[in-house]
């Protein structure tokens, strides 16, 4: 387990967790961060009601330097929120948060000069300006000098393939154009730390090789720490070796993907698509689940590898076409929370 990992203990309290120290090695840390909203509800013609709801409800962890991290949940379960807090945009209702030894809330000009952010569903370039303008604009806010600016745009622009967009206005670029264009904008003043929110939604396989393998040379090469929020598993796959996981505002899983899936017992579907109708498919490492003519659906465990039930079926079967089906977090998620209301392993103070 990365450092800084949390794990749920037997009665589903987090343990192992390393509260906030202020080494520069632990480059973003929380210790029991919490964010309510107050929101007023109608009891009727005259009358409202106030209502607390715990967006954030007691995160603790710490992120080190250069390491990259999803940050994944069920929708409504305080990711964007963590992020906004992390970026000085919230400030936090309780707890201690520190970045690169800032207080967001407190230091936001001072630190917008290390951190990078992109918010898949908004822009951070300027609507009517081609992209060369507006990476000119992002120069003069963030004051990048002459010489590391232009390193860095020609870095971005051949990793991500911008050239012939250089000149288009934003408006006219595609969702997928446009995201490459937000990402390269977040690093031309060399972040310490890049915030991720949902950075593939909408984009095309293309797009989003792209965007991967960028991400991926910005870390190796620059150490860029990482912290990814998406519902795309394929992001988290290549991208991270640690994942967190929240729900309800609480985090419930700080370690790898593998753990994950192996906590909450997730499958990956197998659809074989033979060249006539056989008998339900037998082979070690999978389940039957059903067959409709020659298509057969099997499972397998999510953290096991594929390979071997893929080798047995050609083996063994008159086999045409096979695709495999990545398990939904959603799902992850909500069997550990059910097992842990029916077991007494789910998160403290809930179910």
């Amino acid at each position: 387990m990365a450092a800084g990992a949390a794990r749920l203990s037997q009665h589903g309290e987090l343990t192992g967790v390393r509260t906030c120290g202020g080494s520069d090695v632990e480059l973003i840390e929380l210790d029991g961060l919490e964010k309510v909203f107050t929101v007023r509800r109608s009891a009727g013609r005259l009358r409202r009601t106030r209502h607390e709801v715990r967006a954030v409800d007691g995160i603790s962890c710490t992120v080190r330097r250069g390491e990259m991290v999803g940050y994944i949940g069920p929708n409504g379960a305080g990711k964007s929120t963590t992020i906004k807090m992390l970026t000085g945009i919230l400030t936090p209702s309780g707890g201690r948060l520190r970045v690169a030894g800032i207080d967001p809330a407190r230091e936001r000009t001072r630190l917008a000069g290390r951190i990078g952010v992109v918010f898949g569903q908004r822009t951070t370039l300027w609507w009517d300006l081609p992209l060369r303008d507006s990476y000119a604009l992002v120069r003069r806010l963030y004051r990048v000098p002459e010489a590391r600016y232009r390193a860095n745009l020609e870095r971005c622009v051949e990793l991500l393939d911008l050239a012939p967009l250089l000149h288009v206005p934003v408006r006219q670029l595609s969702l997928g154009q446009r995201m490459r264009g937000d990402i390269a904008a977040a690093l031309l003043h060399d972040p310490e730390v890049l915030y991720l929110d949902e950075p593939t939604i909408g984009l095309d396989v293309v797009s989003k090789a792209k965007v991967r393998g960028f991400l991926r040379e910005v870390n190796a090469e620059r150490g860029t720490t990482v912290l990814l929020t998406t519902h795309d598993l394929g992001d988290i796959e290549q991208l991270c070796d640690r994942v967190m996981v929240i729900d309800h505002g609480r985090l419930v899983h700080d370690g790898g993907l593998d753990a994950l899936h192996a906590a909450g017992e997730s499958e990956r579907v197998l659809v074989v698509d033979l060249e006539r109708p056989t008998a339900p498919i037998a082979v070690p490492g999978a389940r039957f689940v059903r067959a409709d003519g020659p298509r057969q659906w099997l499972a397998f465990p999510a953290a096991a590898s594929a390979a071997p039930v893929l080798a047995a079926i050609a083996a063994r079967y008159p086999l045409a076409d096979l695709s495999v089906r990545e398990p939904d977090i959603e799902q992850v998620i909500a069997r550990l929370y059910t097992e842990g209301r029916d077991g007494g392993a789910g998160p403290s103070g809930r179910g």
